[in-house]
This record gives C-alpha cells, sequence and structure tokens, in this order.
C-alpha cells in the first residue's frame, strides 16, 4: 500500500505516537508527502520539541529519518485545480497533499477530517492499524 501522508501524522510518529508502527509496517510499500507538509513537520517539530522539553537537533534529526518520499510539484501540480475545487473552504495547506493523492490514485493518511468527502480514500491512524492488523478491531 502507498499513501499520501499528512503533517499531523507524521509529527505524531517523529513524538513516538501509534503512527510510527504503521511507518514500520512491511505492508507499507511507501509513504510519500509534498515539501510543504514536510515543511510544517520540521517548523512544529521544534516547537513542540521545546514544549515537552526535548532536545530540538535530535526532534529535527528523526524528521529527516522519517521514511517519506517528497513528490516534486511537478508530478502533480496539474491536480491543483481540482484539489482546490473539491477542496472547497476548506484547509487550503491541504491541497497540494490531495492534488498529490489525485495525481498518484494513493489514500490520504491523516487524522484532519478535511480530507472527507473529497473523492480520495482517507484514512485515519486508527483506521490504518486496524486495516493493517496493528490493532484488534473492536
Amino acid at each position: 500500500m502507498r499513501l499520501a501522508a499528512d503533517a499531523n501524522v507524521l509529527l505524531a510518529a517523529v513524538l513516538g505516537g501509534r503512527a510510527r508502527l504503521i511507518l514500520e509496517c512491511p505492508q507499507i510499500e511507501e509513504v510519500l508527502s509534498v515539501e510543504q507538509i514536510i515543511a510544517e513537520v520540521q517548523e512544529y517539530a521544534v516547537h513542540l520539541a521545546r514544549e515537552k522539553g526535548l532536545a530540538e537537533d535530535l526532534v529535527l534529526l528523526a524528521v529527516g529519518a522519517l521514511p517519506v518520499t517528497i513528490v516534486a510539484r511537478t508530478e502533480y501540480e496539474a491536480f491543483i485545480p481540482e484539489a482546490e475545487k473539491r477542496m472547497g473552504k476548506r484547509d487550503p495547506d491541504d491541497v497540494e497533499l490531495l492534488a498529490l493523492a489525485i495525481a498518484l490514485g494513493v489514500p490520504v493518511w491523516s487524522n484532519d477530517r478535511d480530507f472527507r468527502g473529497t473523492g480520495v480514500e482517507w484514512l485515519t491512524t486508527e483506521s490504518l492499524l486496524k486495516r493493517l492488523g496493528l490493532i484488534e478491531t473492536s
């Protein structure tokens, strides 16, 4: 399975959340994202490191070590107008990731509900953990 990952799930993985289990799962072939998302992860990682009393440099190293392929904008930019239309008045910061998902035909992995109803499969960390058999379904 290939996934287009949002900043919130990548930050959770860096900080030791359950999202890291998905990144380590052999059923996940590739995790993709866009430059804008990685920049957001770096920015918030520093803030969260300070907030949690963690070493900023180590947190940034963890961000750099994320097994994420950054896809060049040229690969999905033709789909940005369609993504803007589908995103509507929701978060404009999510448009590029949605365009990537549309262009490559992959699900979006995000805990952000802005992707609901956009015409691409939207998976939360919880739903992915269940699908991959990493946690039991209730």
